[in-house]
This record gives C-alpha cells, sequence and structure tokens, in this order.
C-alpha cells in the first residue's frame, strides 16, 4: 500500500514539474488575410495601420461608419499587444467570445415592448430578468417607457 501511495505521489509531482506552458503568440507572427487579393498582414502591423494604407490594401472606399468601426477594432487590437510584441490571449478571447453572442447589442424587441405596453413595471420586470441579454433589455425597456410618455404627452398638449 505504501509502494502504491509513493507511485501515485510521485507520479503527481512528476507530472506538475512536467507541465507543458503555452507559449505566448508574437502579434508579428500572426498573419491574417485582408481584402480579396490574398495579401496577409500581421497583427501588429494592422494596429498601427491608417484607413488610406487599409482602402489601399483591400481596393475600397471605406464609408464613416466603416472608418469608426475600424478605429474602434484597430484600439482593441492595440490593447491587446503587450510592449514585448506579444498578445494577451485572455483578453482577445474575452472579446471575441462578447462579439459572437447575438442580441446583446442593438434593439431588443421584448425589452421595448415591456417599457412601452407595461410602463415602469414593464422596467422591474426586465430588471428582474437575469441572463445575457438583461442589459439590453433594460436599457429597451426604458426607451420604450420614454416613448409611451412622450406619445402621451403629444396627445395631452394637443
Amino acid at each position: 500500500m505504501k509502494r502504491i501511495i509513493a507511485f501515485v505521489a510521485f507520479a503527481f509531482m512528476l507530472n506538475v514539474a512536467f507541465a507543458t506552458v503555452t507559449p505566448s503568440r508574437k502579434a508579428s507572427e500572426i498573419f491574417i488575410p485582408i481584402g480579396t487579393t490574398g495579401q496577409k498582414i500581421s497583427l501588429l502591423d494592422l494596429s498601427s495601420l491608417k484607413i488610406k494604407d487599409v482602402e489601399q490594401l483591400t481596393g475600397k472606399k471605406m464609408k464613416f461608419t466603416d472608418r469608426l468601426a475600424f478605429k474602434v477594432a484597430q484600439k482593441k487590437l492595440r490593447d491587446n499587444i503587450a510592449s514585448d510584441g506579444s498578445l494577451d490571449t485572455r483578453k482577445m478571447e474575452k472579446a471575441f467570445k462578447k462579439q459572437s453572442k447575438g442580441g446583446e447589442t442593438g434593439f431588443h424587441f421584448g425589452g421595448f415592448a415591456l417599457g412601452f405596453f407595461l410602463g415602469l413595471i414593464g422596467v422591474l420586470i426586465a430588471y428582474l430578468i437575469k441572463d445575457d441579454y438583461k442589459q439590453n433589455r433594460v436599457k429597451w425597456a426604458w426607451i420604450g417607457t420614454a416613448i409611451i410618455v412622450a406619445i402621451n404627452l403629444i396627445f395631452l398638449l394637443a
């Protein structure tokens, strides 16, 4: 029995001693395709690219909203690159996880309907429901309540 315990303890220590550590990836080593030509650019270069350069690489003129979205994404990318050039993968995973979910931003019909039809009671119900969409639902419940109050004021004053 002592030999089994000693063997298990030795195996456990050996396992801990040889645990693999995932190396941090450098932003200059990760390439992504850009445009339809198949050109690739490193994340480090992408984080410091000007909008005119992106337009040249992609061959398309960017609208104002596209330029704004690009600058915001570029800022997030710069924030995730450490001073030594390595990527903070935890921040990246968190950012991608946040972006991949749907319904957390944009119009939320359920929240709007709660606020529009039930007023402040609907806002209270929106606060009580706990899920990933709570913040967006509460926002749209308040907007729905504000719209119905504005409509009532218009009819009242007319």
